[in-house]
């Protein structure tokens, strides 16, 4: 009886402990749970967001490769019906160099691992070797998605160059700068900046998506082979401009309408980042201001000629002033109010409007006006930045603006020139006449009409 009383006893006394054990237990427990759940939260949004970061590179992608059908349809357009099939091809072509060089070498220079001269020259050779299937980046999103992203981006460059050199420069020629152009003088200015080199870390550079790095560079390399190339035959005589209407507007129009479409992947795929609600936001509101700056930019061309010309709107103005209104509004899609979109596009649709007239004054050839609307266009697009975007400065705008335009200057100069003085870039006067399509070719874009 006593034995049984004090087992009881003992009991009572451990009790409290017992159930503060169970308690402790149970409370480690459900903190388990709960760290648990918390874990599984943040890997599940963590995944969440990778995949929209690496979707929203693909589907811009896919829509920027879609330009490259844009300036194909707006180039074969706006020349003459029997150098169509000539643009045609240059256009499939430079795309196909543009990826090719862009993976054997131009990735790594735009985006290198290590720089020398204060970030002025990336040092990694090579091909892009691709990212580790079976793990999750740290970047935060595919990398393959980035390199297919960044690819598109060059072919839109090489594609500003052939426009304004059509109809005299032969195919072989043209390729092989293509293929220099987007292998190393397009790279090198993309890291200066996107790759956070020299005009980004010394200067404070801003380009969103590209006006200057994309888009002023085709533009000088295209100015810069206009003048070495030369005009094409009887287009200037003396003072006089002998006007040469391309063969397809309503083609034009349908590649400008493409072109515009185009943009919306450039301008909002460039938040590089879908995985938050800020982000998406921002996406929503860079495809508004791009619309606009776009209809800011035909509104004003339109207005402008109708002023310089007697009332009479030129299509070809109108359908380059969207494009200027795109480029101009592309170094700062983001920070604008809707209303400062349409202005920054509509000044770039009069700038159009206006260099035209000024090239043939020192008679520069550009077939289908890229120059005042990639170029000129870009300049303006990159140095209002500063006026919206209060990380930016004009001094620092201005210098990546004239770094990008002293170096693409000199670089496309040495490559059109090593080329005219050696396999020759310009077709022979025959040749021209008789149009490239036959010539460099051997088939007519449109054979009925030719002979009829």
């Amino acid at each position: 009886m006593g034995q049984t009383i004090g087992r009881w006893i003992r009991g009572a006394a451990l009790l409290p402990v017992a159930l503060t054990v169970g308690v402790l237990a149970y409370a480690q427990e459900d903190d388990l749970s709960a760290r648990l759940a918390a874990l599984e939260e943040s890997v599940n949004g963590s995944a969440s967001a990778y995949v929209d970061n690496s979707y929203l590179f693909l589907i811009g992608g896919i829509i920027v490769m879609l330009m490259a059908a844009g300036f194909c349809m707006l180039e074969a357009g706006l020349v003459r019906s029997k150098n169509a099939a000539m643009q045609s091809t240059k256009n499939v072509a430079l795309y196909s160099i543009a990826g090719l060089m862009f993976w054997v070498v131009g990735y790594n220079m735009a985006y290198p691992a290590e720089t020398v001269l204060n970030g002025l020259l990336g040092t990694t050779p090579g091909p892009w070797s691709g990212g580790d299937l079976s793990v999750q980046s740290e970047a935060g999103y595919a990398p393959a998605s980035d390199w297919f992203f960044q690819m598109v981006f060059v072919a839109t460059a090489a594609s500003i160059v052939s426009g304004t050199v059509a109809e005299r420069v032969k195919l072989w020629p043209f390729l092989i700068f293509t293929a220099v152009l987007t292998a190393f003088i397009y790279p090198i200015v993309v890291s200066w900046e996107w790759g956070a080199g020299y005009l980004d870390t010394v200067w404070g550079f801003s380009d969103f998506a590209g006006s200057t790095l994309v888009h002023s560079v085709g533009g000088w390399a295209a100015l810069v082979g206009a003048i070495v190339i030369g005009p094409r035959a009887g287009k200037y005589f003396g003072k006089q401009i002998n006007p040469m209407p391309g063969s397809n507007i309503p083609l034009a129009a349908l590649g400008t309408f493409i072109l515009w479409f185009g943009w919306f992947g450039f301008n909002g795929a460039s938040q590089l980042a879908a995985g938050t609600a800020a982000d998406i936001n921002s996406v929503a509101q860079i495809f508004a201001n791009t619309n606009m700056a776009a209809v800011g930019g035909v509104l004003a061309a339109m207005i402008t000629t109708a002023v310089m010309y007697k009332g009479k709107v030129d299509a070809t103005m109108v359908f380059n002033g969207a494009i200027g209104g795109l480029v101009s509004i592309t170094a700062e899609p983001l920070m604008p109010s809707m209303g400062q979109a349409v202005l920054i596009g509509g000044v770039g649709g009069v700038l159009v409007v206006l260099s035209v007239p000024l090239l043939d004054k020192f008679k520069i050839d550009d077939v289908v006006g890229a120059i005042p609307a990639h170029l000129v266009c870009g300049i303006w697009g990159t140095m209002i930045v500063a006026a919206t975007n209060s990380g930016a400065t004009y001094l620092g705008q201005f210098v990546g603006v004239a770094l990008t335009g002293v170096f693409v200057v000199a670089a496309s100069a040495v490559v059109w020139l090593l080329l005219k003085f050696t396999i020759g870039v310009r077709c022979s006067l025959e040749a021209e006449e008789m149009g490239l399509d036959k010539a460099e070719i051997g088939l007519e874009a449109y054979p009925e009409f030719a002979r009829g």
